[in-house]
């Protein structure tokens, strides 16, 4: 904890999670709130509205591997910051859209900057400012970055239904730009020391490993499996990005409900965090990507039985919140154990980019299959992608320590 309790660590961390809370909270989430009003308002489908969010992700996934070397190469401070400006500006274009084709440009506008601000960018800034503390310094940042929906799912409903979506899409740019921007530069005012300089690796690779970054063909393994993994998870957290509402409606809860219990899901990231920095902060990554990604299934199972009620609603909640906040740190902490943080930049983007198709895919799809097949289905599918996932998970950790 030492090093958590010096001034500049605590600044840097504490800017930098407030800026993710932001980032997440106004671009990925925004359309768990704000989707439903623009397809009523604009006469879209729902299709249409969360394909926006899709080629979005689309276009993050095309660039991911390009913006990881960039930020090796010359830090995360200003594509960061470059990035949040390019939210802002996005979201106060969106806001004004008046057609299809508009809508669905401006969002792939957004794409970049999603690619440029969110945890795929965050976490190797964040190595890069603080390369002694390695996958602690990603737990603590995603722990702002959990009360993302938390804040901007219950901030976008209220300004909706009292302004509309349009004037909620111009508070959420506002914030960016006159928030994020400066929080962002203020957290990376100095780039720390590159990762490929010898002292940044084994300080940054400390106590996630006891062997050394994978080389050669293991690395190669490692990498198509971890990829595996990650992307099947993200089928199930691409759709639950903008879903979670609507599926917790279609089990019969009101909306005002819904939306209360959804709003919970950032508290659960942040309880699974939690626990990942003081009770298993001894554990291998990978053990910790074994105990959250098996919560995925699971919290599919209980939800596809709560039939309305709000227990067992609360409890899918708090079991897919959980695991949500775990598979967020997995994915940074599992490539730091495996590879080191040498090059880590881009193999972050790398391994984002397959992630980053499917999250984009997710929404659509999931629209498509409820609106042919409804909710049940379209359950049905993520309870496959998750138990996918932990079967992969189990591979690699197997193989690993074969």
């Amino acid at each position: 904890m030492k090093g958590f309790v010096r001034s500049p660590v605590t600044q840097t961390i504490g800017a930098l999670g407030v800026a993710q809370i932001i980032s997440w909270g106004s671009s990925l989430y925004a359309l768990g709130v704000l989707g439903k009003p623009i397809a009523a308002d604009m006469g879209w489908s729902q299709t249409l509205v969360f394909g926006g969010l899709s080629i979005g992700l689309l276009t993050s996934s095309v660039i991911s591997t390009w913006i990881g070397r960039l930020i090796d190469m010359r830090g995360g401070r200003n594509v960061m910051a470059l990035g949040s400006l390019l939210l802002g500006l996005g979201l106060a274009i969106l806001s004004q859209v008046t057609t299809p084709v508009a809508y669905l440009a401006t969002w792939a506008f957004l794409g970049i900057g999603m690619r440029m601000t969110l945890y795929d960018a965050a976490f190797p800034s964040i190595v890069q400012a603080l390369p002694a503390e390695g996958r602690r310094a990603i737990s603590y940042l995603t722990l702002y970055g959990g009360f993302a929906s938390s804040a901007f799912w219950p901030l976008g409903h209220a300004l909706n239904n009292a302004y509309g979506w349009r004037t909620a899409l111009l508070v959420f740019a506002a914030i960016n730009l006159f928030m994020t921007i400066p929080l962002t530069l203020f957290a990376l005012g100095q780039r720390g020391a590159p990762a490929a300089e010898p002292a940044a690796p084994a300080a940054a690779a400390s106590a996630q490993t006891s062997l050394p970054p994978l080389e050669g063909t293991a690395r190669i393994i490692a990498m198509v499996l971890f990829g595996l993994v990650s992307a099947l998870t993200a089928i199930v957290f691409g759709a639950m990005a903008v879903q979670l509402v609507p599926i917790l409606e279609a089990t019969g809860l009101a909306a005002g409900t819904a939306v209360f219990l959804a709003s919970l899901k950032g508290f659960a990231q942040v309880a699974g965090r939690v626990w990942d920095l003081f009770l298993a902060r001894h554990w291998h990554a990978l053990d910790v990507g074994r105990v959250s990604i098996g919560l995925i299934p699971a919290s599919f199972a209980l939800l596809m039985a709560a039939g309305g009620s709000s227990a067992l609603a609360f409890g899918f909640i708090l079991m897919f919140g959980v695991a949500n906040g775990l598979v967020t740190i997995i994915r940074g902490a599992v490539p730091l154990a495996l590879f080191g943080p040498k090059g880590y930049g881009v193999v972050l983007g790398i391994l984002a980019t397959p992630y980053l198709v499917l999250a984009a895919l997710s929404p659509t799809i999931f629209a498509l299959v409820v609106e042919r097949w409804g909710y049940a289905v379209s359950e049905a599918m993520l309870l496959a992608a998750g138990i996918g996932a932990y079967l992969g998970m189990e591979a690699l950790t197997f193989w690993y320590r074969r």
